[in-house]
C-alpha cells in the first residue's frame, strides 16, 4: 500500500502550517492515512457517496466513540475542503451528526480523598498527588512541572502560584497553591535538588541502580512518567479499597466539586482548571450535594418571605 501519495503529502505540508498542538497533527494525517489505506487508493480520488460509506464503516464497523469521530471529521474536512478544495459543496460534513454523551465525572468524598492519598506511600508520589488534588491538575501537567514554576511571588509574597505551561488547549494558567502545599514542595524538592524538574524521573537503566536514589533524582534527564504516577494511584487504590473508578484524573474532579461545596465561584474553579467555557465547568454542579442543600434553604427562605 502506498502512503505516499502526493495529495498525503500536500496534506502534511498544510497541517505543518497550522497553529494545531503536536498530537493534533499526527492525528489529522493519520486519518487520511486510513482513510487511503481503506480504499486502497489515492484519496484525492474518492467521491461524496465514497466519504459517506466511509464515516459509515467508522461508526458501524469500527465502532469510534464521539471523540474520534469528530476528529475523523475534522480532519477529512480539512483534506477535502482546505487542502485540495474539492468538497466546497459537499454536504456530508454537516450531515455527520455527533451525539456527545459525557457521563457525569465520578468523584470521591473528602474522607476518601484523605484514604487515597494517604495509601500513596512513596513521597514522590505521594507529594505528586497530593498536588493533583489541591489545584486541580491532569497527571501530564503534574509530572511536567519545573521548579520555577512554583513562583510566590507573582502579585505579592503572600499569594504563591503554580504555572501550569501549555496545558490542553496550548494554553499557560495560574493556580493558587496554599502556604502548606508550598512548603511540602519546597520539602520534596530538597531531597533530590534538581535544577530544572520538581519530580524527577530516578532512571531505569543498570547504570541507575549504582547510585543512591537521591542522585538519580538530581542527576536525571527528564521527567516522571504518567504511567508511574497511575500505577501507584492504582495500587493506592486497591490498598483503601476504594471503588475502581478512581484514578489520577479522579482527583481534578474531587479539585472542582469540593471547591464548589466551599463556596467557591464557579467562574474561578473554571478558571483554575483550564476550561475553555463556563459550560464545561458546569457539569459540577450536579456532583455537590452541599449545592442542593443550599439551594433548598434559599427556596425556603423565598417561600416564608411570599407568607410575610
Amino acid at each position: 500500500m502506498n502512503n505516499n501519495y502526493c495529495s498525503i503529502q500536500q496534506f502534511q505540508t498544510l497541517v505543518e502550517l497550522k497553529d494545531y498542538r503536536p498530537k493534533t497533527k499526527r492525528e489529522y494525517v493519520r486519518y487520511v492515512r486510513r482513510l487511503a489505506e481503506h480504499f486502497q487508493r489515492d484519496p484525492a480520488t474518492l467521491t461524496e457517496k465514497d466519504l459517506r460509506t466511509y464515516f459509515l464503516h467508522l461508526r458501524q464497523q469500527q465502532k469510534l466513540g464521539p471523540s474520534a469521530m469528530t476528529i475523523a471529521r475534522a480532519a477529512l474536512r480539512s483534506f477535502f475542503r482546505e487542502c485540495l478544495k474539492l468538497a466546497t459543496d459537499w454536504s456530508i460534513f454537516e450531515d455527520l451528526h455527533i451525539r456527545r454523551t459525557d457521563p457525569l465525572p465520578f468523584v470521591l468524598s473528602r474522607a476518601q480523598v484523605v484514604q487515597l492519598i494517604g495509601a500513596v506511600r512513596e513521597p514522590r508520589f505521594h507529594v505528586c498527588v497530593k498536588l493533583m488534588y489541591h489545584c486541580g491538575l491532569r497527571v501530564g501537567e503534574a509530572v511536567q512541572l519545573q521548579v520555577q514554576d512554583v513562583r510566590a511571588r507573582v502579585t505579592s509574597p503572600e499569594v504563591p502560584r503554580l504555572l501550569i505551561r501549555d496545558a490542553k488547549g496550548g494554553k499557560d494558567r495560574l493556580v493558587p497553591l496554599s502556604d502548606s502545599m508550598v512548603a511540602d514542595l519546597r520539602q520534596w524538592w530538597l531531597t533530590h535538588r534538581h535544577p530544572l524538574w520538581l519530580f524527577p524521573s530516578p532512571g531505569l537503566s543498570w547504570k541507575d541502580s549504582a547510585r543512591s536514589f537521591s542522585h538519580r533524582l538530581g542527576q536525571a534527564t527528564t521527567h516522571m512518567s504518567v504511567s508511574a504516577v497511575q500505577r501507584a494511584v492504582l495500587l493506592a487504590r486497591t490498598q483503601a479499597g476504594l471503588p475502581p473508578q478512581t484514578t489520577p484524573h479522579t482527583l481534578r474532579h474531587c479539585f472542582a466539586t469540593h471547591c464548589l461545596e466551599e463556596g467557591l465561584a464557579l467562574r474561578l474553579i473554571s478558571q483554575y482548571l483550564g476550561h475553555a467555557t463556563l459550560q464545561t465547568t458546569l457539569v459540577y454542579a450536579h456532583l455537590t450535594a452541599v449545592s442542593d442543600q443550599k439551594t433548598r434553604q434559599v427556596q425556603e427562605l423565598l417561600y416564608q418571605a411570599l407568607k410575610s
